[in-house]
This record gives C-alpha cells, sequence and structure tokens, in this order.
C-alpha cells in the first residue's frame, strides 16, 4: 500500500519519468569519471543518422562508459537498427549467432562475441528508449542466451565429430539424441536473465545413449571448452560468464555429470535450496528431449506431496544472505544492494518460492518459472492476497529495471545502488528519475514494502541467523558474508570451515546422509558454530566436531536430541574440546547422551545399592548370556559417560569419581559372575556347596579407578574334599569346571560385541602368574601367599578387595589376607626387595617426561610403593595401617606414627594432584599428554584439576610433588 500511494502521489509512469529525465542529462558536470566534453567528442565521430535520437543516445553516452564505446565502435549498427521495430533486428542478431553452430570453436568465439556487442547495444536501446518494458527486456536477454548455449554446443559437437570421438546421429541437427543436455538454472531459467547477468548452467550427460565410446571423457573435456567458448575475454569481448557451481557436490564432481548419477543424488541426498533452484530449471541446449526427461523424474523430489512445512526452516537459511543480523531491520538506499539487501529482488523471489515448495507438490498451478507468473498463480490460488500479489509485482518490475540501469554503466555484474551523492545523483537521472530525491523516496518505499510482506511470511518460523553475522552454506562456493562472520567467531581458516560444513550437507559423512538430518543441522549450526569457538581454539574445536561427525553412524537422533535440549550443545562442544577419547566413544554410540537428560544427572551419582537394583532390572541372569553381555555394555558404558562428564565439568571430586568407577565395575563383575554361573550350570550343572569368589587388585581394589583402568582380578574357588566334579549331564572336574567358569566371566567382561568392549581383564596377579591356573583354589591361595608369594605379590596383596561371589568365602579371603599381610617379615630384606623392584620398573619401563605420572621418578608408582611397603613393614605391630585405599593408607599411617604429619601431608598432597590429573588425562587421552600439542580445552581442566593459574607453574608443583615423593 506504500508503494501504491507513492504512485499515485508522483502520478507518472516510468516511460513519462525518461521524457522528463531527458532533458536533464545533459545538466551539469558528471561524476561517473565522464565530462561533457564527452559527448562532444563522441559526435564528431557518430554517423549523421544518429542526430534523429540525440536526446536518448546523450544519455547512454553520458552515463555508461561501456555503452559509449560501444556506440564509438558500432554507430552504423546503431544507426541501421534504429531505422528497424525492434523483433526485425533482433531476429538478425539471433541469426548471426546461430551461424556461429557451423564453424570452428575459433571462428564461433568471434561470431558469438560480434553478436553479443550488437545485442548489448540494442537492448540498451529499447530499455532506455522504452521500445520494451522491464520483462520484456529479461525474456530478450533470456532468448540471446538460450541462442549463444546452443549455437556453442553445436559447434562442440560438430568439433568432436570431426575429430572421431562422436558420431552426429542428424547433421543438420547436432544436438539431436546426443545424450548432452545443458540446463539453465535461476533468472535464466526462468527467462529473468538482467542485463549483465552471469548464465548458471548445469550439464549432465546419458552414457548409455550417447553415440560416442567414452562419453564421460568427451562431455567434461567439451564442457570446459563451452566454458571457454563463452566467457573467455578476448578482442571483441566475452558472451557470458558461466556459473557451473549449482551442478551437485561441485568440490567432489566433474563439470559434466552421469545423469543417472545426478538423480540419485537428488532422490537422496538433494537438499532443500537444490529443490528451491530446480523450480527454475529448463533445458536449453544439447538433448532438450533428455533434459525434459530428467526433469520429470525429479518432480517428486522438487514437488513433495506433502506441505512441506519443516523443509522451510532449512530454505530459509538462503534467507540469511538477505537480512542475517539479528535487529537488522534498517532499509537503506545509497549503497543498498537490490538484489540481496532487505526487501530486494531475492527476497521477492524466495517469498514466491518457499510458498511454490510448500504448495506446489499438490497443486499444479504453483510449478511456474516466472517470478510475476507465480505471484498471480499464489494470489488466484488463495495464498496471497491480492495486494501483496500487486504490490510485490511492481516492486519486481521497478527493482528489476533499477538492476539494469546500474549493470549497464560497466557491464558489471553489479546489483548496487551508488553511494557517492554525485554518482547517485547520475544513477538516478540514468534511471528516469528527475532528481535523486525521487528515487530515494521511491526506492525506500519500495524497499520497506518487500520488506513488510516478506516479514509476514516469515513471522511464525525460527530464526536461524546468528548476531554475528550472516551464516550461510548453501551452493558450492563461499559466501564472503558468512567468511566475514567466521571470522568475527573466531575461526580463522574461515573458508575451509564453510567447505567443510558444505561438505556436510552435500552428504559426504554418513551422518548427513538423510534429509531430515541436514535440515535438524541447518537449524542447528549458528548455536554449533559459538559453541565450538567458546573454547578458545575455534579453529582446532571445529576440526575434532569435524572428526566426531564423520564417526558418527547416523546424525537425527544426536541432531534431534540437541534440538530439543539446546545445553547438550555445550556439553558436546566441552567434550570434543577437551576430551577427544570420550568424544571418539560418543561418536560411535550418541545414545549415552541421553543419560545426561535425566533429571538430577549433575545432584548426585546413583550408589551401589542403587547400581545394583538398577543391573538386577536390566540384566536378568535368565537372559542369554550374548544378549546380557550388549546390556552390560550399554548399561557401563551410560554409566562411566556420566562419571566422566561429572569429572570433565568438574563437579565431582577425584577420589569420588575413582569410588563411582570401582561401584560400577563391582556391580558388572557380580553381575555377570552371575550370569556365567547360571549359563555353566545349565551346560555342566553345579559344583555341589561349591564355591567361588573374585578378588580385585591393583586400582579396582583400592577403588582407584579411572576411566582407563584394567581391571586386575583373581578368581578363586572352594568345594568339599568330597566333592571332584559337577552334577551336570556333560560333568567337569572341579578345576575344569572353575577354569570354564573363569573364562566365562573374562569373555562376558571383555569379549567386543555389537555394542562394544566392557573392560580389559588382566589375571597376570594370580599365583603363579600367567603360568598358574585362571581360577585357584582357596587352599591353594593361602598356601602360595604364606610360603611362597614374592615380596611383590605382597605389595599387590595390600590392594586386594573381594567385590564378588559367595559371601562366606568372601569373609574367609578377608580373613586370609589380613593374616598374610600382617605376618612378620625381615624388614631389611623386604625394604631391599622393594627398591630393587622399582629399578627394574625404571631400568624397563622408562619415564617420558614430567607428565608421566604414573612411571616418572616421585610419581604415582613411588608413592603408591611407600604406602605399601609400609604396611607391609608395620603390619604385624599394627593391623589398623591395612587398607585398599592408597590415600586411606596413608593417613592410617600416619595416625599410627609411622608417617611424621608432615610426611603423611606431603604424600597425601602429591598424590591428590596425581589422582586428579589422572582421573582428567585418562578420560580425555589414551595417549600420554604433552600440553604443547594438546587441546586448548584439555590444558585448562588439567589446570583447574591441580588449581594453577598456567602451564608454568602446574609443571613447577608436579616436579615439587616428584621431588617429594
Amino acid at each position: 500500500m506504500v508503494l501504491e500511494r507513492e504512485l499515485q502521489r508522483q502520478e507518472v509512469c516510468y516511460g513519462e519519468m525518461m521524457i522528463q529525465a531527458l532533458s536533464k542529462l545533459m545538466q551539469g558536470p558528471w561524476h561517473m569519471g565522464l565530462h561533457s566534453e564527452v559527448v562532444g567528442a563522441f559526435w564528431t565521430v557518430a554517423p549523421a543518422g544518429l542526430l534523429a535520437h540525440r536526446p536518448m543516445l546523450d544519455a547512454l553516452v553520458s552515463a555508461s562508459p561501456y555503452l559509449r564505446t560501444l556506440l564509438e565502435q558500432h554507430g552504423d549498427f546503431v544507426e541501421l537498427a534504429m531505422a528497424q521495430d525492434f523483433e526485425t533486428a533482433f531476429t538478425k542478431i539471433i541469426a548471426e549467432c546461430q551461424a556461429a553452430a557451423q564453424v570452428t570453436p575459433v571462428d564461433a568465439m568471434a561470431k558469438l562475441r560480434r553478436a553479443k556487442t550488437k545485442y548489448a547495444l540494442l537492448l540498451a536501446l529499447a530499455d532506455v528508449g522504452g521500445a520494451l518494458d522491464v520483462m520484456q527486456i529479461t525474456d530478450v536477454l533470456t532468448r540471446f542466451a538460450d541462442a549463444a548455449v546452443q549455437a556453442a554446443v553445436d559447434c562442440l559437437l560438430r568439433e568432436a565429430a570431426s575429430l572421431g570421438k562422436f558420431r552426429l546421429t542428424d547433421d543438420a541437427q547436432p544436438s539431436k539424441a546426443c545424450g548432452y543436455v545443458v540446463l539453465a538454472m535461476g533468472k535464466h531459467g526462468a527467462h529473468e536473465l538482467n542485463y549483465s547477468s552471469d548464465i548458471d548452467l548445469i550439464v549432465f550427460f546419458d552414457p548409455e545413449t550417447a553415440p560416442t565410446e567414452d562419453a564421460a571423457s568427451l562431455f567434461v573435456r567439451m564442457t570446459k571448452k563451452l566454458v571457454s567458448l563463452l566467457q573467455d575475454v578476448t578482442e571483441d569481448g566475452y558472451v557470458f560468464r558461466v556459473d557451473l557451481r549449482l551442478r551437485p557436490d561441485p568440490r567432489a564432481t566433474q563439470v559434466a555429470i552421469a545423469i543417472e548419477a545426478a538423480a540419485h543424488y537428488y532422490e537422496n541426498l538433494g537438499q532443500n535450496w537444490e529443490r528451491a533452484a530446480y523450480i527454475k530449471a529448463r533445458p536449453i541446449a544439447g538433448d532438450i528431449a533428455l533434459g525434459e526427461e530428467f526433469l520429470q523424474r525429479l518432480t517428486p523430489y522438487i514437488w513433495r506431496k506433502y506441505l512441506d512445512f519443516a523443509s522451510i526452516a532449512d530454505v530459509q537459511s538462503l534467507i540469511r544472505q538477505i537480512h542475517a543480523v539479528k535487529g537488522h531491520g534498517e532499509v537503506a538506499v545509497e549503497g543498498h544492494n537490490l538484489k540481496l539487501g532487505r526487501g530486494g529482488i531475492r527476497e521477492i523471489e524466495f517469498f514466491v518460492q518457499t510458498q511454490q515448495l510448500i504448495a506446489g507438490g499438490r497443486n499444479a498451478k504453483l510449478r511456474g518459472r516466472r517470478t510475476l507468473d507465480m505471484l498471480q498463480a499464489l494470489h488466484d490460488e488463495g495464498w496471497i492476497s491480492a495486494i501483496a500479489a500487486a504490490e510485490l509485482s511492481e516492486c519486481y518490475r521497478f527493482l528489476r529495471h533499477l538492476e539494469h540501469r546500474a549493470q549497464m554503466v560497466d557491464d558489471q555484474q553489479t546489483h548496487l545502488v551508488p553511494a557517492a551523492p554525485d554518482a547517485f545523483e547520475n544513477y538516478a537521472r540514468f534511471s528516469g528519475f528527475a532528481s535523486g530525491d525521487d528515487l530515494r523516496v521511491k526506492l525506500r518505499a519500495t524497499l520497506e514494502t518487500v520488506k513488510s510482506h516478506s516479514a509476514s511470511l516469515f513471522a511464525d518460523t525460527e530464526t536461524l541467523g546468528s548476531e554475528d553475522g550472516s551464516l550461510v552454506f548453501t551452493g558450492g562456493e563461499d559466501d564472503p558474508e558468512t567468511l566475514a562472520t567466521l571470522q568475527r567467531m573466531g575461526y580463522a581458516q574461515a573458508s575451509e570451515i564453510s567447505a567443510t560444513i558444505r561438505g556436510w550437507h552435500f552428504g559426504r559423512t554418513a551422518a548427513t546422509r538423510t534429509r531430515r538430518a541436514r535440515e535438524l543441522l541447518t537449524e542447528l549450526m549458528p548455536a554449533l558454530l559459538k559453541a565450538l569457538a567458546r573454547g578458545g581454539d575455534a579453529d582446532r574445536s571445529f576440526t575434532d566436531f569435524d572428526r566426531f561427525l564423520s564417526g558418527l553412524p547416523a546424525g537425527v537422533q544426536l541432531f534431534a536430541m540437541i534440538k530439543a535440549n539446546p545445553p547438550l550443545l555445550d556439553l558436546l562442544a566441552l567434550i570434543i574440546g577437551t576430551a577427544p577419547r570420550l568424544a571418539e566413544g560418543l561418536s560411535k554410540r550418541p545414545r549415552v547422551l541421553e543419560a545426561v537428560l535425566e533429571p538430577g544427572f549433575f545432584e548426585g551419582l546413583p550408589t551401589r545399592a542403587q547400581l545394583h537394583a538398577q543391573a538386577a532390572v536390566l540384566m536378568p541372569i535368565t537372559v542369554p548370556l550374548e544378549e546380557l553381555m550388549d546390556r552390560a555394555r550399554v548399561f557401563g558404558r551410560e554409566q562411566q559417560f556420566r562419571i566422566g562428564v561429572r569429572v570433565l565439568s568438574d563437579t565431582l571430586a577425584a577420589e569420588a569419581a575413582g569410588e563411582a568407577f570401582a561401584d560400577l565395575a563391582d556391580v558388572l563383575i557380580d553381575r555377570m559372575l552371575q550370569a556365567a554361573c547360571h549359563d555353566l550350570a545349565t551346560r555342566h550343572g553345579r559344583i555341589a556347596g561349591g564355591r567361588v569368589a573374585v578378588l580385585a587388585m591393583g586400582k579396582l581394589g583400592g577403588r582407584e579407578m579411572t576411566a582407563t583402568s584394567d581391571l586386575d582380578l583373581i578368581i578363586v574357588y572352594d568345594a568339599p574334599p568330597d566333592v571332584a566334579e559337577s552334577d551336570g549331564v556333560r560333568p567337569l572336574s572341579l578345576a575344569q569346571y572353575y577354569a570354564k567358569l573363569t573364562q566365562r566371566l573374562i569373555s562376558a567382561l571383555t569379549v567386543p560385541t555389537a555394542e562394544g568392549q566392557l573392560y580389559e581383564v588382566d589375571l597376570r596377579l594370580r599365583p603363579s602368574g600367567s603360568k598358574g591356573p585362571v581360577a585357584v583354589s582357596f587352599s591353594s591361595f593361602k598356601t602360595y601367599q604364606a610360603e611362597s608369594a614374592w615380596t611383590w605379590e605382597k605389595l599387590a596383596l595390600t590392594r586386594a578387595r573381594p567385590v564378588a561371589g559367595d559371601s562366606a568365602l568372601i569373609d574367609e579371603l578377608k580373613l586370609a589376607i589380613t593374616h598374610v599381610l600382617a605376618s612378620t617379615r625381615d624388614h631389611d630384606k623386604t625394604v631391599k626387595d622393594i627398591v630393587d623392584m622399582r629399578s627394574l620398573m625404571l631400568r624397563e619401563l622408562k619415564p617420558v617426561g614430567l607428565w608421566d605420572l604414573k612411571r616418572a621418578r616421585g610419581g604415582l608408582v613411588e608413592l603408591e610403593f611407600i604406602a605399601q611397603g609400609l604396611q607391609l613393614l608395620h603390619a604385624a605391630g599394627l593391623p589398623t595401617v591395612l587398607h585398599t585405599n592408597t590415600a586411606n593408607a596413608l593417613r592410617a599411617l600416619s595416625a599410627a606414627g609411622v608417617l611424621t604429619v608432615t610426611d603423611s601431608e606431603t604424600l597425601l598432597a602429591a598424590f591428590r594432584d596425581y589422582h586428579r590429573l589422572s582421573q582428567v588425562l585418562r578420560l580425555c587421552l589414551d595417549t600420554p599428554y604433552d600440553p604443547a600439542v594438546a587441546l586448548p580445552g584439555l590444558n585448562r581442566a588439567v589446570l583447574e584439576a591441580v588449581a594453577s593459574p598456567d602451564a608454568v607453574t602446574a609443571e613447577a608443583l608436579i616436579l615439587d610433588h616428584q621431588t617429594k615423593v
């Protein structure tokens, strides 16, 4: 309505404004690089026959250096053309263009360029002189482009035939049944080309029907020649700039694509922006029938039968290229982009195309290519009001008119209104206005009208913009505004990141192969990029996320989960930017993220009793052992992830984390032992009166586990002396029975299944090590520990803790272990054995630097040796010092007076820092830690673990601990 009132106020049409303006075009100095003397100079060389058209030609000469040059070079043609009606003159130019099909490519280049020069002059004269309206101009521009491309294709086919590489099916019509087709896209496909437009083409070929032996090689080369023939600049100029980037995945495909491969791509991986692009697709050269057949095949892809409102969120990402910055609602005039700016041409086109995508599947009347035709159709079919149709149509005509004027100045593909005051004034007059003020008023009203209608259409859709700016990853090439936005967000390698994201949208990873996954990812993209950038090293975080995404078997589940729960995005970014090991596991099984959604996730971990209850429900022992193993891995992985996230988010202390990992292992061992016993009994019966228990050693025994700790186990059994074998149909001897039980238990804990692996298990701490039986009788265990065990085995026994099995046997094991550890021993020999063992370890397993917290001199191994050795030396007189947990042992040794308070505090301080660091590093890495190459997020986590402000302070702290230990 704003525009309608403005038109009524002016009460003039474009033609009348042109007449009013022509008399003023020569007034005053010219500030577009030209002076009034230039006009006089032109008339000294111009044919006398042009004087009758001097006002219009003065306008062209004064306003456009490009047209002035053409007029000077081709004045005779202009004189002849002005004496004919437009269609007659244009038909002659088309004939010249078509003649290029009959000559060599070199001659064709010259013919096409000379025809282009004449057509550029003729169209400018028709436009400025008012012989054609703006939409007639766009149609004529398109007709010439069609003729030029067809002539070039025919020329190249004839050349291929002359070289014996192609067989013409019809000498008069080289393109007939050639198996090679050129589709025009965008404005070209819609008959809406602008004055200095690129042409967007997609080239396909059918290797099955093309009359050639090597269609792929021939047609790729021919397409490259086609581009060169049309766009290379010679002394005669150029014909059209050609853009082939709308083809499927342009960075990964050849310039000509096999038609079956293209159909497969669109039907399986095609994006919504490509659907929008294909609304205007039209075969223009080559095998037209092949092109029509291809477009018919794509009909279900382009025109979906359901009201596809979900797809609009994806299509709307294109609109961010127009007005991406939140709050950017102001419409400019000077310097405004008539195509991409707010209220511009692209906004009208998307107003139409988005509604075509929604409704065109059910209503074939809404499948047209031309914007103005579809505005009318949308009104006729009840989708938009009469006012919207009329106003947007008028706005579209007017903006296209201004666009042509801007491009006539220097034959540049520009859409910008001049920003400098003098240049703007000249542009206004060249566009048919009496003054810059008149253009300013009308252009602002036009842009506001378009903005209003566009805003009303997308009022209820979720914004995909970012406050940092445009984030557009559609198409085949970088969007400059998007690159600038990425740089503002902290990404230094913006172009590489943009290309990677486009690769996601082209379905290059399994996670983005489905349409729904790509739509969800489009909606998440602004928030995702911001979350990754918050880590400090945006580029590296993005690279790690790309690696994570590449490992996902599918993406819909994860993307939908994040969309429904946005805080997960920050958690995911934290994991990816800090813990490569955790991220790798998450990429394989993203379902574990669901655990974070449970109420109270950060409030507390389940107790051992709660874990037992959950395991009993999820893993009943009546379930087949193979299925139970899968269930155990799902349960275990979710709980491990839960503990890991709590460690990573610094909401769980290291000591509590070690206990939580151990509690989980205890529960799973207990459940798998029961299941193994049940499975074995169904096959071989039971041992009457038999008992079995699992003894945990090492980190598990001390409840100091980390995310990657092995399970050091000893399986102990007992049976009445008069029982020699099991009571099943296929009986086993006592030793065989418990060996098989042990093997089943170890397999249940270690064998990789479809759900992955649960734990690594180490049985080498059993009596006689790897040479002894995998399960040991209780009597043998007691005898060995009392009479034959080495000092290092006694040290290991200080951490022994029964975790599963028969309760009575567990109690007896505890007493037996205490008895062994509390026995009197030779002090000097024990100390010598410990020192010798440590020396041997240092020779065979050399530390790899300061951050080798376990093996370094003064590291965790030596600290544990101190605690275990002092327990062995003093337990005979002070049994209260016996504790499986290192920290508790140090406290007990201090309370008993074995350690001074100062030494105890020194060792405890070192142990706490070592343990905190071990929890973080083992959670995050499978490799040694090196601050110089570690992720910034991990380095921050390390500093936080030891409360250090910087790496130098942290390293000094660790070195101090190692020295004191």
